[in-house]
């Protein structure tokens, strides 16, 4: 690994030089072949952990690692579309054949699922989009898999290599780490178990999500005194990377998860549901929705835990947990749902992790701004989690959900429409509230 220690020094020395670096080496490590050759998981990590030390800011290292893996994927679909059965004599798969029969299979079996899915599994994600080429997948569906897979390959794999480097540069509190590595390893267990129990089709899938989120959200309702370091650290770590450019667009994604807006929204779904005379995925939603937003001002009120005090002029209701971050993945949980129902395992994880994406944006807005700890937001997300997972299952026990018909789903694109637009229209305001 000498090469990497004298990149690293000379990055060290030439730092104009580190946001070029990230872009190519991430275009690299998605680029067909090569991306199997070349560590670039390695090299992500050293270069994000020396941008992290103050060379260069979270938000331009993730936009550049992002643009690099949408390049690298674009590129590999090209070669595949244009050699289509060519491509097992280019070096490399000649002697490597086994490389492009496991990534072939894979998209052969789950089709665009392969693509959100398998950018995480190191040596399928370079040849995923390849053998898409060649297999001549549609370019809308393959655009729009890239796009959302590469946005969470990027924090998956650049943001702890940041966040060690600042680190190194800003010293956190004593028992930071011990405490993420006990929240980030009760996460990964909800992930894990409840991807494992849906893609096997596990008799008691939703069960056990809700079981799990539970347990966790009462682990955490009970030890979050004892995880001050990891809020404390967390936060300002984040604070000092906070910009007037930046805040614009984060208000704006917190606006979003307003109480209001939610409330509007969440109405005009159901009403929807109900004028399209989907009786029992109308109870499902309300229900979800309506329990979640219960449990969370009854937790507040019992716990009473005082916001940080970040703001210019700090809101006045309590912190934990957050209202944005159980409202918005209630919320985009519940249509994960419908729009799941009587599609295959895969397809429904794929439905799951794209809802995801928003309601993740919403939830971490909320400690950009530093309206809320990070507990906080966790908490939030545990709470909506258990919350659908346990209506789902009731749902499941006394009603079948059928699937939504697709003029119903046409019937909700204005309510979307109308949800941006409402976000919008509050934005100058909402920018003066979350002044620092």
């Amino acid at each position: 690994m000498q090469w990497l220690d004298a990149l690293d020094a000379w990055l060290a020395a030439n730092p104009h030089w580190l946001g070029g670096t990230i872009f190519v080496v991430a275009c690299i490590e998605c680029l067909a072949i090569a991306g199997v050759i070349v560590p670039g998981t390695v090299v992500l990590f050293a270069i994000a952990a020396l941008a992290g030390r103050g060379h260069l800011g979270l938000g331009e290292t993730l936009l550049l690692g992002y643009l690099g893996g949408l390049l690298g994927d674009a590129l590999s679909y090209a070669i595949g579309r244009s050699l289509q059965q060519n491509i097992r004599r280019l070096p490399g798969l000649r002697s490597h054949p086994q490389w492009l029969a496991r990534a072939e299979g894979y998209v052969e079996r789950y089709g665009v699922a392969s693509l959100l899915v398998g950018r995480f599994i190191g040596p399928l994600r370079p040849m995923l989009p390849m053998v898409a080429g060649m297999l001549e997948m549609p370019i809308p569906r393959f655009a729009l898999a890239s796009l959302v897979a590469a946005a969470g390959w990027a924090v998956a794999y650049l943001l702890p290599g940041w966040a060690a480097g600042a680190a190194v540069r800003l010293p956190l509190p004593a028992g930071f780490w011990p405490q993420a590595a006990v929240v980030a390893a009760g996460m990964a267990l909800l992930v894990g178990l409840s991807a494992y129990s849906a893609w096997y089709r596990h008799a008691r899938t939703t069960l056990l999500v809700a079981a799990c989120s539970f347990a966790l959200l009462l682990a955490l309702l009970v030890g979050w005194p004892y995880l001050s370091a990891l809020d404390q650290g967390l936060s300002a770590l984040i604070q000092e990377h906070r910009s007037a450019v930046l805040d614009h667009w984060v208000v704006m994604v917190t606006q979003l998860g307003d109480f209001r807006t939610q409330l509007y929204l969440g109405g005009l779904l159901v009403a929807v549901l109900l004028l399209g005379r989907q009786w029992r995925p109308a109870l499902f939603a309300s229900s979800t929705l309506l329990a979640t937003a219960i449990a969370n001002t009854v937790l507040k009120a019992l716990f009473g835990r005082a916001r940080p005090e970040v703001l210019a002029d700090p809101l006045g209701s309590y912190s934990m947990p957050s209202g944005h971050s159980s409202g918005a993945f209630a919320l985009f949980l519940t249509l994960a749902v419908l729009a799941s129902r009587g599609q295959p395992p895969r397809m429904r994880l794929a439905c799951t992790f794209i809802a995801c994406i928003p309601a993740l944006a919403i939830a971490s807005s909320r400690v950009y701004l530093g309206v809320h700890w990070p507990t906080d937001v966790i908490a939030g997300i545990l709470l909506a989690a258990s919350g659908c997972a346990a209506s789902f299952a009731v749902s499941q026990r006394f009603y079948r959900l059928a699937p939504v018909p697709l003029r119903v789903w046409w019937m909700l694109a204005p309510v979307f429409v109308a949800w941006l637009f409402s976000a919008l229209h509050a934005l100058p305001h909402a920018v003066m509230r979350y002044e620092y």
